[in-house]
C-alpha cells in the first residue's frame, strides 16, 4: 500500500474550502515562499512518525464524519501534488465515503509534458470536487523572486482544470511592496475573469506569525521588515483586481 508524508491534521478546519473541515497538511513542497506558514513542510520526509496509510486517515476522518456533512475534507501542505499516488487513494475512500474532497495547491507540479503525471492526474480528479489554487504572483520573473518557482505551471493548471469543468477557488496573499501593485492586480483580475470554473476569490492578508516557525526550522525569515496587510488595503485590492 502507498504511504504518505503528513505534517499535520486540523480537524476542525473552517478556512480551507467550504463548511466545516478536516484538514490534513502534506510533507514536501518544491516552493519557497518568502511568507510560508509551514516551513516545516519543506521536506518530504522528515520521520516516520509522519508516515500514514491512506487507511489510517480515512479511519481518523469517518471517526469524525457527522462533523464534516457539511464540508468535507481538504488534502493541503506543504504541496499535495508532490505526493499524488497517496492521494488518488485517500481520495477515492473519502468520495466512496460520501464526502466532499479538496485539495489546496500551487499546481506547481503540473507538466504537460510528463505524461505519467497527466495521467494520474486525470485519475485524482474524479475524485476531487474542489481545487483551490494559489496564486502567488502573476508576474513570472516577480513569482520567481517570491517563490523560488516561476508561474507557468500554476496558470496552466488553472486552466487545464477549467477545461475539465473542475470548481476552482483562488488564494491570493496581498503582500505590501510585493503582490500589491496595481498593473498587477489588473492583471491577475483578468487572467480570473478569463476562467469560467473559478467561483470564489479570498485576497488573503499577509501577515509575519510564521517567522518563530522559520526561526525552529533553522531558516531565516526573509519578510522581517514588512508590514502585515490591513483589511483596509485587502478590500482596495478587490477593488482594484475586479475594477469595482
Amino acid at each position: 500500500m502507498v504511504k504518505g508524508y503528513i505534517n499535520q491534521f486540523e480537524s476542525m478546519g473552517n478556512l480551507d474550502g467550504p463548511g466545516t473541515r478536516f484538514v490534513m497538511f502534506m510533507q514536501g513542497c518544491m516552493l519557497r515562499c518568502k511568507y510560508c506558514h509551514n516551513p516545516e513542510t519543506f521536506i518530504l520526509k522528515r520521520d516516520t512518525e509522519y508516515e500514514y496509510t491512506s487507511d489510517e486517515v480515512v479511519d481518523k476522518v469517518l471517526a469524525l464524519k457527522s462533523y464534516y456533512l457539511n464540508g468535507g475534507v481538504t488534502i493541503s501542505g506543504g504541496e499535495p501534488l508532490l505526493q499524488i499516488d497517496f492521494i488518488i487513494d485517500v481520495a477515492k475512500k473519502l468520495k466512496k465515503a460520501g464526502l466532499h474532497v479538496a485539495i489546496d495547491t500551487s499546481g506547481a507540479p503540473y507538466d504537460i509534458d510528463n505524461k505519467e503525471f497527466m495521467d494520474k492526474l486525470e485519475t485524482l480528479i474524479e475524485y476531487v470536487d474542489l481545487f483551490l489554487v494559489d496564486i502567488k504572483h502573476i508576474d513570472n520573473d516577480k513569482c520567481l523572486e517570491l517563490t523560488n518557482f516561476g508561474n507557468k505551471n500554476t496558470l496552466s493548471f488553472i486552466q487545464y482544470l477549467n477545461e475539465k469543468k473542475k470548481s476552482i477557488w483562488i488564494r491570493y496573499v496581498l503582500i505590501n511592496g510585493i503582490t500589491d501593485k496595481k498593473e498587477d492586480l489588473i492583471e491577475t483580475g483578468k487572467f480570473i475573469n478569463s476562467i469560467e470554473m473559478i467561483e470564489n476569490v479570498d485576497i488573503l492578508a499577509y501577515h509575519n506569525m510564521a517567522e518563530a516557525k522559520w526561526a525552529q526550522e533553522g531558516l531565516k525569515y526573509q519578510l522581517t521588515n514588512v508590514a502585515p496587510t490591513s483589511k483596509d488595503e485587502v478590500n482596495k485590492a478587490y477593488q482594484v483586481m475586479f475594477n469595482l
